[in-house]
Formats: C-alpha cells, structure tokens, sequence
C-alpha cells in the first residue's frame, strides 16, 4: 500500500474538505458523508461568488457563505487534481485534520476502504 494514507473519519463516516479557490481566491467547503450507497456530498458552501463559484440550486446566505445542499448521487471515488500551481492543497477534517496535494503530484483518490481495512480495487 505505498502512498497509501488511511484518514480516520469523524464519527458517522462524516468529513469536511475545504480549499481556496484557483481563481477566485475564495473558500470553498463541502461536507461529505460515507452511506453504504458511497460518498454523498450533504451540505455546500462558497464565500463568494464569481467564475466556477455559482452558488447551487437553492444556495442562501448564512453568515459570509453561500450555502446550499448539492442534489447529486452519491460517488465511490472522489479524485482530487495535485498541480502545487494553487498555492494551497485541499483541508481534509475527519477525526482529525489534514492538509492533502499542497504540492503537484498524483491525483488524490478519496475512497472509503474495504470491509475488512484493505484500499478497495479498482
């Protein structure tokens, strides 16, 4: 399992992963919840608004984010681009917090692991 990096996830298979945007410089945060069907993303949120941060259907202000709950099916895999051109990485908050693909490299796989502990195939 070489460059493999096990995250323990907060109670209830949920985490947050945040980053700035590229362009914008903006935050941007999504919470996501591990369900038998896969990775749903629960709940949205951009501080902003402007190119590729269109708030989703439905977005309202809370505080200085827009926020909305993304309608989309729940994935196996979440793939995280690595170029180190952004000037930050993604924040990946679980039990704990961890800052992934700060620097240019692979993709970054997020997935839940088998039933038994083992990186899932495929």
């Amino acid at each position: 399992m070489a460059g493999t990096l096990i995250i323990a996830l907060a109670p209830e298979g949920r985490f947050t992963l945040e980053w700035v945007h590229s362009v914008e410089k903006e935050g941007w945060r999504e919470e996501w919840q591990l369900t038998e069907e896969g990775l749903s993303n629960t709940r949205a949120a951009v501080k902003g608004s402007g190119a590729g941060m269109e708030p989703g259907e439905g977005g309202h202000w809370e505080g200085r984010w827009w926020v909305w709950q993304p309608k989309g099916q729940p994935i196996q895999r979440l793939v995280l681009a690595a170029s180190g051109a952004t000037g930050s990485g993604w924040r990946l908050c679980g039990a704990d917090c961890v800052t992934l693909g700060s620097t240019g490299g692979e993709p970054i796989l997020i997935e839940p692991c088998g039933q038994d502990g083992d990186h899932p195939a495929g």
